[in-house]
């Protein structure tokens, strides 16, 4: 019944002149997401650089009901996000902290738009394509490792899916998360075309670390856009282990 109306409509659609095509994969992060967790089944989302909590909700709204552990740097987002996370009793938050190589304390620039917020000086080609990115405010924060601060909040076997959206500061994350790889069957990872914050690694720099980690590129969506000129300057890289 379904595909005979898909049928008429097309048919009623293509008599008025316009032409549909019916797309089984549609290339966006929830679709991507959809397929990985179905291949990978991750006992565990960790949620690096969660903000208030925008794609813990993104994974839910997929089905996922796993454990999500969240880490978020700035103390007055953590408030928020962790008031977002009482409400889902498989959904944690760690201890504020910003995440690196090694232990110890940064100054974290904090943006308007508070997203945009990262350890590293911003070029002027990202505050340009996005002014509301500017920042406002520097506020000294925790730097831990990941496989440190996780520890206790993760479930003690299965597999881990690693989203990454640190502005620039994604290769020291996965610097510090070596006694979690082994267990990390997928990552998600702000890949940036063009030089967008100050001593960030590069699109192939961070394609090729990454699969030197072990992993193979799944997919890239499409990111953050100059829409002035139309240019890309980010996506988001989807991998997964060998």
């Amino acid at each position: 019944m379904i595909s005979t109306i898909k049928l008429l409509l097309k048919d009623l659609l293509h008599q008025a002149g316009v032409e549909v095509r019916w797309l089984r994969h549609v290339n966006s992060e929830e679709s991507v997401l959809r397929s990985i967790v179905a291949a990978t089944r991750p006992t565990a989302v960790l949620d690096v650089g969660a903000n208030v909590g925008q794609f813990a909700g993104v994974v839910r709204k997929l089905g996922y009901r796993g454990s999500i552990v969240s880490f978020e740097a700035i103390p007055a987002v953590h408030a928020v996000l962790s008031a977002a996370a009482k409400s889902d009793s498989n959904w944690v938050v760690a201890p504020c902290a910003a995440l690196g190589s090694s232990p110890g304390s940064a100054p974290m620039h904090i943006s308007q738009n508070s997203v945009s917020s990262s350890l590293l000086p911003m070029h002027s080609t990202h505050l340009n394509a996005a002014p509301d990115s500017v920042y406002v405010d520097s506020q000294v924060v925790r730097v831990e490792r990941l496989d440190m601060l996780a520890a206790g909040l993760v479930p003690a076997a299965g597999d881990l899916l690693l989203k990454i959206d640190t502005q620039g500061y994604e290769r020291p994350v996965l610097e510090g998360a070596t006694a979690l790889l082994p267990r990390i069957c997928a990552i998600q990872v702000e890949l940036s075309l063009v030089p967008l914050y100050e001593g960030a690694a590069s699109f192939t720099e961070m394609v090729a670390f990454i699969q030197n980690l072990g992993y193979e590129l799944f997919s890239i969506v499409p990111g953050f856009r100059d829409v002035q000129s139309g240019r890309l300057l980010q996506v988001d890289g989807f991998f997964v282990r060998h």
